[in-house]
């Protein structure tokens, strides 16, 4: 069985609120991203986890879509994916509660059956979705 590993680091100075943080990735990516509690809970300059999950259900859906397609002999003109993570507050914390994708597509030969059923598939089946416990939900338009 193959196994494969990827990496990110955090660095944190200061307090929970106070404080910042920088994010790098081992492909470079992100280096040295600037995240910390107004980028997580207001709109300040930067990133936060929940983005950055965000990007990783959106880009491992919309792959696992074309793979897919592919192997019901589909080449799509266009997939689009949004994800929007909900965070709510549970106690004194925090939790991701849900995910809502929203794809628009453009697969030239798929009928709306077929490509309902494989964009319902790529959802349950991507990485990222099997990761996360959170209520996933999907709003696919082919066009």
């Amino acid at each position: 069985m193959a196994t494969i590993h990827r990496t990110a680091k955090a660095a944190w100075q200061g307090t929970g609120k106070e404080g910042t943080g920088q994010l790098s990735t081992q492909s470079g990516v992100l280096k040295d991203a600037r995240y910390g509690f107004q980028t997580r809970f207001a709109d300040g300059p930067g990133t936060n986890p929940e983005e950055l999950i965000a990007a990783a259900h959106a880009g491992c859906f919309t792959m696992a879509l074309a793979f897919q397609l592919q192997g019901a002999g589909h080449t799509p003109e266009s997939l689009n994916t949004e994800a929007r993570v909900s965070m709510e507050q549970e106690g004194s914390g925090w939790a991701i509660k849900a995910v809502a994708l929203k794809l628009q597509a453009k697969v030239p030969g798929c009928g709306p059956d077929e490509f309902h059923k494989l964009a319902e598939a790529a959802k349950a089946n991507c990485p990222v979705s099997k990761v996360l416990n959170a209520a996933i939900t999907l709003d696919a338009t082919l066009g």
